[in-house]
């Protein structure tokens, strides 16, 4: 049975509540095509409504062909199809959406670059709730590699993801494939030549700089650029409300608070050990620290389905799942790619849209990021 909750002091109607339910576990992929809705008197009488919401839902789900009626067939998601003139169709309605919306967030004043931004926060999002586990990306010795692949691995970042976004749209001829390995995963994939890029953020307890330690100790005596993707704030991403009331990382030790962790060897795991020690609070302390996850948008949908109070993330990810955050730390992630490939004729589109204006007005507007640095490279 498909579970659904209804608000009902929303100001959202019912029947809409139903369809929105439907469309989300559709996108998150917990309903698959071919998969059964309940019949309209089931869902009615699991959810206490009249039949009447419910068929108003189905009838809206059912226009978007989002699901499909059939006599005696029940009622199902609609099975993907290679028929031509039924992906026409559907294109054609989702041009016509998204033209729409556009020009609706258009004449209520809003800017091209802030609807941008908005859009790929929320498709990274989603990206995130429907993504599968896979494996890193291995680049094969001695095998030639395709001319036009650029394999990114390193730690996650939302600006890093509107980058790849908007060079997919403007050079139909790179292909780009991201791991999120966290950063220091990223340094030994470029060590060991699986990877041609990596996104990194690591503070240096010994001397307090970030990235520009560790990328000597793990690729010495390597001609590398270091091109500045943006310096970005980290803090304490919260329940919405923030019902537990907490105000700072000595919160994290009382009882009642649950904390979700970023994986060993990601910049932001060695930024909260390194602040741990230096508050004195013992990851013992903290209720949930052991349980991991590879990115911020994971740590954020966790939070918001209310399995954890709060996590150290970034700030663009708290805002995409309406969470709210306590900034705390300025940081600075970088790009780091052997010389010879910020030379190539492959990357320079990539080194061009960094340091383009387009892409850091997108970038200020997601929000939590400083793009005044934004291109600056440093060779080592």
């Amino acid at each position: 049975m498909v579970e659904l909750r209804l608000d009902p002091h929303s100001a959202l109607p019912l029947y809409r509540q139903i369809a929105d339910q439907v469309r989300q576990l559709i996108a998150a992929g917990q309903l698959k095509p071919g998969d059964h809705l309940p019949t309209i008197r089931e869902l009615a009488k699991s959810l206490s409504v009249n039949q009447n919401t419910v068929v108003r839902a189905y009838v809206a789900l059912e226009q978007e062909q989002v699901i499909v009626s059939r006599r005696g067939g029940g009622t199902t998601v609609t099975a993907k199809t290679d028929d031509p003139t039924v992906r026409i169709v559907r294109q054609r309605r989702l041009s016509d959406i998204v033209s729409s919306d556009v020009l609706k967030l258009l004449s209520s004043g809003y800017r091209p670059e802030e609807i941008e931004a908005t859009f790929y926060l929320h498709l990274a999002r989603w990206r995130e709730e429907i993504k599968t586990p896979a494996e890193l990306p291995e680049l094969k010795r001695g095998k030639a590699e395709p001319r036009n692949i650029i394999r990114i691995v390193g730690s996650h970042d939302i600006a890093l993801n509107l980058l790849v976004e908007l060079l997919r749209q403007r050079k139909d001829g790179i292909k780009i494939e991201v791991s999120s390995a966290g950063s220091l995963g990223g340094l030994i994939a470029l060590q060991e030549e699986r990877a041609h890029l990596a996104g990194i953020h690591l503070l240096d307890e010994e001397t307090g700089e970030y990235n520009y330690p560790y990328i000597k100790r793990i690729l010495p005596g390597r001609a590398i650029a270091i091109v500045n993707l943006a310096y970005r704030i980290q803090g304490l991403m919260l329940a919405a409300g923030n019902p537990k009331w907490i105000k700072g990382l000595a919160d994290l030790r009382r009882t009642e608070v649950v904390f979700i962790n970023r994986q060993s060897g990601s910049g932001t795991r060695v930024l909260l050990d390194l602040q741990l020690r230096q508050n004195g609070i013992l990851a013992s302390e903290i209720r949930g620290y052991e349980r991991e996850l590879d990115t911020h948008l994971a740590v954020a949908s966790v939070i918001a389905r209310g399995e954890a109070d709060v996590g150290l993330g970034i700030e663009a990810a708290a805002r995409s799942f309406g969470l709210d955050f306590l900034p705390l730390f300025r940081e600075r992630y970088d790009l780091v790619m052997p010389k010879e490939n910020y030379d190539s004729e492959l990357f320079a589109p990539l080194l061009e849209l960094i340091a383009s204006d387009d892409f850091k007005k997108v970038v200020d507007q997601v929000g939590g990021y400083d793009t005044s640095q934004t291109g600056m490279t440093t060779f080592l």
